[in-house]
């Protein structure tokens, strides 16, 4: 009889050890959706323009890749990228976008500060026109 506990007890061990490793087996996501209003609010010094814009994406931290789609209406850019610096600071190019006709689309592969900086509200989009050289609008990129 003692034997029959034992065994019981063995087996119900097991079974509770098993289940709660399936929770440990499940695949965590690893892209996060990431998103932008690009306005002239947001340029740092603020302006007036009324050319707009929106910055979707997805960043997979497996694989370090941004991919995102820049739509935009008001503005003929003369230049347009993706900078790093927090909100209202100005920073360098990170990322340069090749194309300049909306919808903007691209895939990169980032570094590992550019992933930190991305992931932490530290990156943002830009346009240039011939009427502001600096930059028309912005957008702050955010989870």
């Amino acid at each position: 009889m003692n034997n029959s506990y034992a065994f019981l007890a063995i087996t119900t061990f097991a079974l509770l050890m098993g289940c709660s490793k399936k929770d440990d087996a499940q695949p965590t996501s690893t892209t996060t959706n990431l998103t932008a209003t690009i306005n002239g609010a947001q340029q740092v010094p603020a302006n007036s323009s009324t050319a707009t814009g929106n910055f979707t994406g997805t960043f997979d931290s497996k694989s370090q890749t941004l991919t995102y789609t820049v739509v935009f209406q008001g503005i003929t850019p003369t230049a347009a990228h993706i900078h790093t610096g927090a909100p209202g600071t100005s920073g360098s190019v990170a990322i340069p976008f090749a194309n300049l006709t909306s919808p903007i689309m691209g895939t990169v592969t980032l570094t590992p500060e550019q992933a930190d900086n991305l992931l932490n509200n530290r990156m943002y989009v830009n346009m240039h026109s011939s009427t502001y050289g600096n930059g028309e609008i912005r957008g702050d990129i955010h989870k």
